[in-house]
């Protein structure tokens, strides 16, 4: 690794106003952020619907961003920052693949510098706050079973997603029920994400909702005096961080909001002061275009001047073979019928990618086990959907030297004039229209069912004058449809919403289809138990 300094130099940041964290990272501060002057080419990274076997999408942007910059264009990549339940649980690393990291990955992956925990510690603070409030009758009409402000911790834990709080009496009161979510789930760590700035952060936080009074009027953090507290714990999260690719490439990697609850989208400060110094930003969305690009699309790009130039999406064969049926434990046998089945999937996400207006270059990311005329039914689908371009990726085993082609199509594809964006629902439409709008063109249902609970919340919401609001969507990943069973492209089906939630401070409402988890719980076999004598994690 070259000591970061040299890597904010390369990128045109003074070294001199870095907030060094060690040797290979740092925070940039604020003031860093050029507001006129040189604008990059946004280009936002997604994939097709998730898959088992995974699909390499943060070793793909971390790959192209190499490639890029072998072909002399200073380039950014802009990502999450890897969760630790997940860590230590079922997926592991967030930081790429093969010849294709961010470093100091053991770093970035665990702890780093700092964020989640001050996200972890201003969630948990705001609830200690809102409880006293409560208990002590300090906003008329404030009951403790008023409260809808949960906990958080950074560890999966079944156990903790429904308890009792406040037993042993009344000096440890408040009594009523609740429960944990994971940080990544934490409001407070999508407002760190969307906020322009301190001052919109302060604005956002002020909004959270953290109870409602007997008479169903929304208690805020603002009104039971947390936001200074709160601003006093998140002032240094707020700033960006600066870390490297295995090649030496910057990578800002600043906040972590989940993909399917959230909008599962970095930050907006790292990718306005990207911006600002690179040729090309690439800036990973979560999950599939139906979650993690749609999202960034109405809630991070729309409102923030972020409007992308392109968009990648990474694909595999056996990805396209899982949404054509094919088991997980068969997906290294050849199976072409599969493939050509599996392509709905994959040309629906194309489809709605470019309704956006936007040219799509696919990324098919390599494995040994893909056959030549298998990758070649992927290829020529894609190009028959109306792709810019797919071409084979081979960044894991190759580095910045195996995306040269993707990175030569990706800039062709940015050429001329920026894209003029379409949305898929206007800013004032009403919330259901907002998701009839998304649930047919991206989810390719037919129609959309409320339940009654769900359209009595709604009611509320709109009286509250949140109807106008962006919809983010919480859904599985596993699927285009709120069913995570049915692979490739379901179609004629009714979508259907069961609950409806407000997370005002992050400024977006959340309709929730099928059954949405907000604290997973750890596999039989966790990854935190693979760790050597020394402390290290095996195989992020």
């Amino acid at each position: 690794m070259k000591p970061i300094a040299e890597i904010a130099e390369s990128l045109g940041l003074d070294p001199a106003a870095l907030i060094p964290q060690g040797h290979y990272k740092a925070k940039i501060p604020l003031d860093a952020i050029r507001e006129d002057g040189k604008r990059g080419k946004m280009v936002v990274v997604t994939g097709i619907t998730p898959t088992p076997a995974g699909e390499g999408k943060t070793t793909t942007t971390v790959g192209l961003t190499q490639a890029l910059g072998r072909l002399g264009k200073n380039v950014v990549a802009t990502l999450r920052e890897p969760s630790l339940g997940p860590i230590f649980g079922i997926k592991g690393g967030g930081t790429g693949g093969g010849l294709s990291l961010v470093e100091p990955q053991d770093e970035v992956n665990i702890h780093f510098t700092g964020d989640a925990h001050a996200v972890g510690s201003a969630h948990n603070l705001l609830a200690a706050l809102t409880d006293n409030a409560a208990q002590r009758a300090q906003v008329p009409g404030f009951r403790p079973e008023r409260i809808s402000w949960r906990r958080v911790t950074d560890v999966e834990d079944r156990a903790l997603r429904s308890i009792v709080t406040g037993l042993g009496g009344s000096a440890n009161a408040p009594l009523r029920e609740s429960g944990f979510d994971i940080v990544t789930a934490s409001e407070i760590m999508a407002v760190l994400a969307l906020s322009r700035d301190l001052d919109n952060l302060r604005e956002r936080l002020s909004r959270i909702v953290v109870g409602y009074t007997e008479e169903n009027a929304p208690v805020t953090a603002s009104d039971v005096n947390a936001v200074g507290s709160l601003m006093s714990l998140l002032r240094h999260a707020i700033l960006p961080n600066l870390v490297q690719t295995t090649e030496g490439q910057p990578v800002i990697v600043h906040a972590g909001p989940f993909g399917n609850i959230a909008h599962g989208c970095s930050s907006v400060v790292g990718d306005r002061l990207a911006l600002g110094y690179a040729d090309y930003v690439l800036s990973e969305a979560g999950f599939g275009a139906d979650l993690g690009f749609e999202k960034f699309m109405h809630i991070k790009a729309r409102f923030n001047g972020l409007e992308p130039s392109a968009a990648v999406l990474v694909a595999t064969v056996r990805a396209v073979k899982y949404h054509g049926g094919v088991a997980v434990r068969d997906l290294e046998t050849p199976d072409e019928d599969a493939v050509r089945r599996g392509m709905e999937n994959l040309t629906h996400l194309i489809g709605v990618v470019r309704a956006t207006g936007l040219p799509v270059v696919v990324a098919v990311n390599y494995f040994p086990t893909d056959t030549q005329a298998e990758m070649d039914i992927v290829k020529r689908g894609c190009e028959d959907a109306g792709a810019f371009a797919a071409v084979e990726s081979r960044v894991f085993g190759e580095g910045g030297a195996g995306g040269i082609e993707l990175a030569e199509a990706l800039i062709q594809a940015t050429e001329g004039p920026q894209p003029e964006i379409s949305y898929f629902y206007p800013e004032d439409a009403s919330i259901q229209d907002k998701v009839l709008a998304l649930a047919k063109t991206v989810y390719n249902a037919e129609n959309v069912s409320w339940s009654a609970a769900a359209q009595r919340t709604l009611r509320g919401f709109e009286a509250n004058g949140w109807g106008a609001l962006p919809v983010c969507m919480a859904k599985t990943n596993a699927s285009i449809s709120h069913q995570a069973s049915l692979r490739g492209r379901p179609s004629g089906y009714t979508f259907e919403i069961n609950d409806v939630r407000a997370s005002v401070g992050a400024g977006f409402i959340y309709p929730i289809a099928g059954s949405i988890v907000t604290m997973p719980g750890l596999p039989g076999s966790p990854r935190a138990l693979d760790v050597d004598a020394k402390g290290n994690i095996l195989d992020l």
